[in-house]
């Protein structure tokens, strides 16, 4: 039965992660968009804490960890974000409903692999600045798109503390962007619409080692290393003359040739690395830095004087409890509750102001009974971005739901 949900969900899934708009953020007009991964809910209940050796849930970020899976695990996330858009006069609210991620581990002895997609960064704005009278422009600004990664990993059990994981990335995707202008009361503007299709390699080093230090307590730590990656970019743009109604709907009058450039996009390596402490299936905390080195994802269609990036750090304080992960008599004390603090610089600097995000997680894992399955809801509460310097300031509340079905496959039957 679970096989026959993953082959379902799979094909539901393929057609939805590449229909679906998944940001409303102005920021995503920068880069390659707003990067929406986050971890699974499991991780992003903690604020991205992944440190322990888990045998039933997939840690997408750390492909040692394919190695310590026991059961063919399967996992897929969603989210519901709603987000409140203010600057220093207005504000608006959006929201956005997305397939976050889809995933497969498969355990062989010592050995474990996993594949899977992630739409990784989305870009979804819609900006328009009409002016009062004829003697300024109106403009309005649209993107649509992102980037999505195909992947495939590998983890290896060196021994039962130390675990040793890489995977392969490929990345693809389109973003377009349309920029129109025009004089109030004029139906006559001019647009321009760019079409990047984006496509590359990267790859992926992970470690996870834990130790004993009493018979109850363990020491946990994680290490990932994300080589530095190019993104190959072929950008068509065109500009085009044509009529606007009173709704600001658009016809195409009359359109220049297409113009086709290339741009390399440089992803610099990022290294990610994890310690805590904790009783197995009882409870943990722990810590988690991540950091990466200024990207140069300025494209030809969104480079500015005003926009630079500059060094990505994320801090994240995060753990579980488990009351009584064995408990028969109470189905609450099986629960699991996660919780997490994190800072994040984005790496993304407008208008001389790093764009920053703080935010608080929590989130539950709820096991079906009479298996190793389980659902996890959490949630998400910060603040990304400032009202200074004329920018958007974004209090988002992200709801997330999270299934990781497991099931043993691959078995020689020993009766037919």
């Amino acid at each position: 039965m679970i096989k026959k949900i993953i082959v379902s969900t799979c094909l539901l899934f393929s057609f939805v992660s590449f229909a679906q708009e998944g940001t409303a953020s102005p920021y995503s007009f920068f880069g390659i968009g707003d990067v929406r991964y986050k971890g699974t809910a499991e991780m992003r209940s903690m604020a991205g804490i992944g440190v322990e050796q888990d045998s039933i849930h997939i840690n997408l970020d750390n492909p040692a960890s394919f190695a310590s899976l026991k059961l063919t695990t399967f996992a897929l996330g969603g989210s519901l974000a709603t987000t409140q858009l203010k600057n220093a006069s207005t504000s608006s609210g959006v929201q956005r409903v997305t397939l976050d991620y889809l995933a497969v581990g498969l355990p062989m002895g010592k050995l474990g692999v996993g594949f899977g997609l992630i739409p990784f960064s989305s870009v979804g704005y819609k900006i328009q600045s009409i002016a009062p009278d004829a003697s300024q422009n109106s403009k309005r600004f649209d993107g649509s798109g992102g980037l999505n990664k195909v992947f495939f990993g590998v983890g290896y059990a060196i021994s039962p503390s130390l675990s040793f994981g890489a995977d392969a990335h490929y990345n693809f995707g389109k973003i377009e962007t349309s920029n129109l202008e025009f004089l109030s009361g004029i139906p006559v503007g001019t647009r321009e619409t760019n079409n990047a299709i984006l496509s590359g390699f990267n790859f992926n080093l992970g470690l996870l080692f834990q130790k004993s230090l009493t018979k109850k307590i363990n020491l946990y730590s994680s290490l990932n290393y994300a080589r530095e990656s190019t993104l190959k970019s072929t950008n068509t743009s065109a500009i085009s003359t044509v009529l606007i109604d009173a709704q600001f709907n658009t016809t195409l009058v009359d359109a220049a040739s297409d113009v086709v450039t290339n741009a390399n996009l440089k992803i610099p390596s990022k290294l990610t690395v994890g310690l805590g402490i904790g009783a197995s299936k009882k409870w943990l905390i722990a810590a988690q830095l991540s950091t990466r080195d200024a990207a140069s994802l300025a494209n030809t269609y969104n480079s500015f004087n005003n926009v630079s990036y500059e060094k990505y750090q994320k801090y994240s304080v995060g753990g579980y409890f488990i009351p009584n992960y064995s408990s028969f008599a109470s189905y609450g004390k099986r629960l699991v509750y996660r919780a997490g603090l994190k800072y994040e610089k984005t790496g993304l600097v407008v208008n001389s102001k790093s764009i920053q995000d703080t935010g608080l997680t929590l989130g539950i894992g709820f096991p079906v009974t009479g298996s190793f399955s389980n659902a996890n809801i959490g949630l998400e509460l910060g603040k990304k971005g400032t009202t200074q310097s004329n920018l958007v300031q974004e209090n988002y509340m992200n709801f997330c739901l999270s299934l990781s079905l497991n099931d043993k496959w691959f078995q020689k039957r020993k009766y037919n």
